[in-house]
């Protein structure tokens, strides 16, 4: 049995760190399964999973591994790509400075310049400092808003998004040739005279760009004597790089959340460090009810995710969705343009393909051209990047429905740093003219209509869970459904071969976009639905897409269609 195999083979390897092996002499044979049961696979997200001993776990041994196949790219691509180096970045959970450190002792090794912080970063940081530094890749220590026990592996190419389809396949086909030991360099051959701090090289370029993103940059010094802000990174790396930001643009009344401002990958005060769940709040709300203030903002453990909190006319906090944020700092963005000397006539901005339309709603009525991408911020960079290298378009905003925003080109991901101030110039600016955020989120939905997402995920847990997500899929596209609470499907988008299926003609068209493992419905009603496995977790995404004339109706409809895509799904 493989498992077997590569528990004995690691439990005789004399080179094997004195924590793992501690670990595999008290393993049960249950855990000796899920841990040792093939490897993780490698792919544009990196790796993700539980830290541990074993061939499937997030350890030091999996990490070189996986370095070595980056290195052994790098190699490949030739030219300067050593002496241009790669930057590598880490945020606050366990074991993530010393799975860096490994990082630089492999790449080192090789010849290849590091780049490396001195301690946590955000993961936009990162993606900044490679073409701050114009390095040719960067890698990220990190398992983003996960809980506790996990950590991942982030790697980036020298455009500064996740690498791209054709450099993972080749990094997971080196990984497939190599001994996990005696191909893998030894801490010992690290040449740690390549590897720089580069703290001072990209920290206040970073920053210095981030305020240059400001729209109004009057508008928070005018509210600044009423405006309150209450923040906390969840124990992350949001600390940084977050609070100076916002008082550098001219915040006087900030208050963080001391009890989450050190690092610390256990997340004490959380079960989960993420920022689209209500415990992330509630240390925040006693502060914010002490202090005064109407806006809670809140940021994942890398800092690439926001949330925010602001106080509804009950005087109660309620937390705006990621997608209604996206819409409404597109929607400031476009009004304070207007304002200060009008919307650029190449203006556009990007969302995924799961993220509201309500956003596409507010750029047609505003002359933007909205572009629609696969999942992942790779793709909006890639958008970018072709506006680029064309010399066309003035990009205003990406954003994806969980909670990840980019306004800027000086990074290619998701940056809950300059969302954070972005979410504060608009709460200033509504504040100036006696209004808060959830006022501005309701005129919003009175001008474009009642818009209401939801998202929930099907879990596959234990063994055999990728068969489990493979046969889900293989289901719905052999049998579609006809309807979806009562609503007959119109259009079906399986964007794993990219057609696009009119139901009533028969038509087939292409989706235009790459190949990905996603089924895309839509109602005659224009009411859509959305499933596609998670790219790093055991279980199936399912995404809800609706509107109403009214909040009744849209709440109604979004809890139908819930219902009925459980049932279908159970």
């Amino acid at each position: 049995m493989e498992y077997v195999e590569n528990y004995n083979k690691w439990l005789g390897e004399p080179t094997l760190p004195a924590e793992l092996r501690a670990e595999l002499e008290g393993m049960s044979d249950d855990r000796k399964k899920f841990a040792f049961s093939g490897y993780m696979s490698f792919g544009t997200a990196g790796l993700r999973a539980e830290m541990g001993a074993g061939t499937a776990m997030m350890n030091a041994c999996t990490v070189a591994h996986a370095t070595e196949g980056i290195a052994r790219l790098i190699e490949k691509v030739g030219g300067d790509a050593k002496q241009r180096g790669v930057v590598i970045a880490y945020d606050s959970r366990n074991n993530s400075a010393v799975f860096a450190d490994r990082c630089a002792e492999v790449l080192t090794a090789h010849g290849i310049k590091v780049y490396l912080f001195s301690s946590l970063r955000p993961t936009p940081v990162l993606s900044f400092a490679i073409l701050h530094l114009n390095c040719i890749a960067g890698l990220n220590i990190t398992a983003s808003h996960n809980p506790a026990e996990y950590n991942g592996y982030k790697a980036y190419w020298e455009d500064g998004a996740q690498l791209p389809p054709d450099h993972a396949a080749t990094v997971s086909e080196e990984m497939a040739k190599i001994d996990i030991f005696a191909d893998v360099p030894a801490p010992s051959a690290a040449d740690r005279s390549l590897i720089i701090k580069c703290d001072e090289l990209v920290d206040g370029a970073y920053i210095e760009n981030v305020l240059s993103q400001r729209v109004n940059p009057e508008a928070i010094p005018s509210a600044a004597d009423d405006l309150v802000v209450v923040y906390t990174p969840l124990h992350g790396a949001g600390a940084t790089m977050v609070p100076e930001v916002l008082r550098k643009a001219g915040i006087k009344k900030l208050f963080t959340v001391d009890e989450q401002m050190a690092p610390n990958g256990d997340f004490p005060t959380v079960k989960y460090p993420n920022p689209e769940f209500a415990e992330a709040y509630t240390i925040g709300e006693t502060i914010a009810e002490r202090e005064g203030s109407d806006l809670i903002i809140a940021t994942d453990p890398d800092a690439d995710r926001v949330g925010a909190a602001v106080r509804g006319k009950d005087g109660k906090f309620f937390r705006i969705t990621g997608n209604q944020m996206g819409a409404l700092i597109l929607d400031y963005v476009i009004t304070a343009l207007k304002e200060t000397g009008g919307v650029p006539a190449d203006a556009y901005a990007v969302k995924s393909i799961v993220s509201s339309e309500l956003a596409a709603r507010i750029c047609e009525a505003n002359g933007v051209v909205m572009h629609n991408v696969l999942t992942g911020f790779k793709f909006i960079g890639e958008v970018i990047k072709k506006h680029e290298a064309e010399g066309v378009g003035t990009f205003l905003l990406g954003f994806e429905e969980s909670y990840g925003y980019l306004k800027g080109t000086y990074a290619r991901d998701k940056d809950a740093v300059v969302a954070s101030l972005l979410i504060c110039e608009m709460a200033a600016y509504y504040k100036l003219r006696g209004m808060t955020l959830g006022d501005a989120l309701e005129g919003l939905f009175k001008k474009y209509g009642f818009f209401r997402e939801n998202v929930f995920s099907i879990e596959m847990k234990g063994l055999g869970a990728d068969e489990k997500m493979k046969a889900l899929m293989l289901g719905l596209r052999n049998d579609p459904p006809a309807e979806i609470a009562g609503r007959k499907i119109t259009q079906i988008r399986d964007y794993k071969d990219g057609s696009i299926k009119n139901i009533v003609t028969g038509e087939i068209t292409g989706t235009g976009l790459p190949s990905s493992n996603v089924l895309y419905y839509v109602t005659a009603d224009r009411d859509v639905v959305v499933v596609r496995p998670s790219g790093t977790e055991p279980k199936v995404k399912v995404y809800i897409m609706t509107a109403g004339e009214n909040a009744e109706v849209a709440d109604k409809n979004a809890a139908e269609f819930t219902d009925a895509m459980k049932a279908l799904l159970a």
